[in-house]
């Protein structure tokens, strides 16, 4: 006969964790609404011309492993 099962942890809820990803969703909308995101684009952006080519080059490196880009995200997309 099968051994009964331990219980799985709580933190493991099926596809994720659902705590952890109402934590980032406030914390995402706090962050929007305090006003910084502006500032934080600022910031990120490349500080030279050498590390915005770099930046491009992982873009493409990445887009070459995708699968293809989401419809909905393309102007005109789907519509609700």
């Amino acid at each position: 006969m099968n051994e009964p099962q331990e219980p799985k942890s709580p933190d493991i809820q099926g596809e994720g964790n659902y705590e952890a990803t109402r934590r980032y969703d406030k914390a995402t909308t706090d962050f929007v609404k305090s006003g910084k995101v502006d500032e934080a684009a600022r910031n990120a952006r490349p500080q030279s011309e050498a590390e915005a080519e770099e930046m491009r080059k992982a873009e493409q490196e990445g887009k070459s492993h995708a699968k293809g880009e989401d419809p909905a995200l393309r102007k005109g997309g789907a519509s609700k």
